[in-house]
């Protein structure tokens, strides 16, 4: 087996999420069809359009010393946590180092993404700066703001030293830095790479912006079921904030360990729309494309997908396009996939999306269950698919079986990652 071809797989997760501080909890949740979507009791929420998001479950303040909170963005914070449940998980102890068999720190790589980054540290510090004056902004704020500081964070964390890469391609961003870490392995540039997604973005600026788009729902009168991608009364996304990560790891590279394998990570497919910088292609012609080049580039049959926990932000353009997608490429049989909306329980992470959905693909094949969609009142009559509503679904218990985790972002970024039981 060549470098360019070498098994991937999941040894590590971790969560950090409106569902619960931590991997299993978070699983528990999404089978209890729990929302975590709740009204915003802050005060300068009460003049806002928008008053509901799902906010995480545990603040990180509960986890993290105050010495490192203060010097991280809450995005890195949810990172940093996540990180460290994944790799704990995947059977690390500490950093990697020059004189650790087990982990060479030069084989080891770390891909977080955001797609908005430190956003809250930005308008925070402007103003400290506006209403306190220049002696009083943070000496932290330039590495807590940028974009790659959690990628940075974790890689400090386990001591990376063969990348610390951070995509950005707004609500893709996750997905893709999954998909880019596979392709590290896959390529022999790395035997271990920690990946996923962050944000947090609940902050009066984002809100207002994204409602003033017409992209979010205000139902603020009934928070937990604001969230309801596929029905037809859906009105648009809630903002969610958290993050998820993964140990990905060379199929040899975990053998010889003997580490704890939770699936296969089998590749990425990829595509860009070129149609508008903040509307998805109405047709799903590019996401098609991605699903397309998913199947291209990768050794996996259209017969083994029998789960799709998919992008579904509850926006009517949106969730229609991708299920038109998944049609056109998975043809019939489309009818035996169980696809489910996890975005009805968490509401949407942005770029953190990709991760939390991640874990959830990652743990539906584990245990060959799919979580289910909630908030599905009436169907939309475009939604001609087997959508997993209100129950956890089981899946086959025998033989292969492969899923597909959808991630589509602003700019016409699309990505679609594939897994598989072992």
């Amino acid at each position: 087996m060549t470098a360019e071809n070498r098994t991937v797989v999941v040894t590590g997760i971790g969560a950090f999420t409106p569902l619960g501080g931590d991997a299993a909890t978070f699983w528990e949740g999404l089978l209890a069809g729990r929302s975590g979507v709740h009204a915003l009791t802050e005060e300068w929420a009460a003049e806002l359009p928008v008053r509901i998001a799902a906010k995480v479950a545990v603040e990180p303040s509960e986890i993290l010393p105050r010495p490192v909170a203060r010097k991280l963005d809450r995005s890195a914070q949810f990172a940093l946590i996540a990180a460290r449940e994944a790799w704990k998980d995947a059977g690390f102890e500490g950093p990697a180092t020059a004189d650790t068999n087990e982990l060479a720190p030069e084989r080891l790589g770390t891909v977080i993404a955001s797609g908005i980054g430190g956003v809250t540290t930005l308008l925070d510090q402007y103003d400290v700066l506006k209403q306190q004056g220049v002696r009083k902004v943070s000496p932290h704020t330039v590495p807590m703001l940028m974009p790659n500081s959690p990628a940075a964070n974790v890689g400090l964390e386990v001591g990376a030293r063969a990348g610390v890469h951070t995509p950005v391609s707004a609500c893709a961003s996750g997905a893709e830095a999954i998909g880019y870490a596979i392709e590290m392995i896959r390529s022999g540039r790395a035997d271990v790479v920690v990946a996923g997604g962050t944000e947090a973005a609940v902050h009066p600026l984002p809100i207002v912006a994204f409602s003033n788009m017409m992209a979010m729902s205000k139902n603020n009168d009934d928070p937990e079921h604001a969230s309801r991608p596929y029905d037809k009364a859906r009105d648009g996304f809630v903002l969610g904030e958290g993050a998820g990560v993964v140990v990905l790891e060379s199929a040899e590279h975990a053998a010889a360990r003997g580490a704890r394998v939770y699936c296969e990570a089998i590749g990425q497919g990829l595509s860009s729309d070129a149609h508008h910088i903040a509307q998805p292609e109405p047709t799903g012609a590019g996401v098609s494309r991605a699903i397309a080049d998913l199947f291209d580039r990768n050794e996996l049959d259209k017969a083994e997908v029998v789960h799709v926990n998919a992008h579904a932000t509850s926006t009517p353009q949106g969730d229609t396009a991708e299920i038109k997608a998944l049609s056109r490429e998975l043809g019939e049989h489309l009818e035996h996939v169980a696809i489910s909306a996890t975005k009805s329980m968490t509401g949407h992470l942005l770029g953190g999306a990709g991760g939390i959905e991640t874990v959830a693909t990652v743990l539906a094949l584990h245990h060959r269950i799919a979580p289910p969609t909630i908030n599905v009142v009436e169907l939309d009559d475009d939604i001609d698919a087997d959508i997993v509503r209100d129950e956890p679904r089981k899946l086959p218990v025998e033989g292969r079986i492969a899923a597909l985790n959808n991630s589509f972002g602003f700019g016409g970024h699309n990505v679609v990652l594939a897994f598989r039981t072992v």
